[in-house]
């Protein structure tokens, strides 16, 4: 099993955006796409809009935000949000697919900050900023 599917079962299994165990959870499949970047896609139900057709914009913060931590998991960190920075550029339109990515921008342990974007029919949509801190051990 790879880095990123190994930290992410044991340490977020019960995930909303990505664990596999969430029984209500997304179940986002994030999967690397270069060395230092990952990406996933997902289907905007209905049943996540806000306004009408449009993606609720605390989910869309929530995918950014676990791209990050994916991000983090593929490159065999363990660290939680310090701060999140979200920039809602377009509406994410419901019944549509979209892409999220996420990658490191700056590598020092223990901070990471990470970047992260939405994008949907080739359109950029929304943006985020993560700092991240490595998760003390339990």
């Amino acid at each position: 099993m790879d880095t990123l599917n190994q930290l992410r079962s044991l340490h977020h299994g019960d995930c909303v955006v990505c664990g596999d165990s969430h029984e209500h959870g997304l179940k986002l499949q994030f999967r690397v796409t270069n060395p230092h970047e990952v990406s996933a896609s997902f289907d905007c139900d209905e049943a996540f809009q806000g306004y009408a057709n449009m993606l609720h914009g605390g989910v869309i913060s929530g995918l950014l935000d676990g791209a990050m931590t994916n991000c983090l998991f593929a490159q065999g960190h363990v660290a939680v949000t310090g701060e999140l920075r979200v920039k809602f550029r377009h509406p994410v339109a419901t019944a549509s697919r979209a892409t999220i990515r996420a990658w490191i921008v700056e590598n020092r342990p223990p901070y990471y900050l990470l970047n992260a974007e939405l994008t949907q029919e080739g359109q950029l949509k929304a943006k985020a900023e993560g700092k991240f801190i490595e998760r003390p051990a339990a």
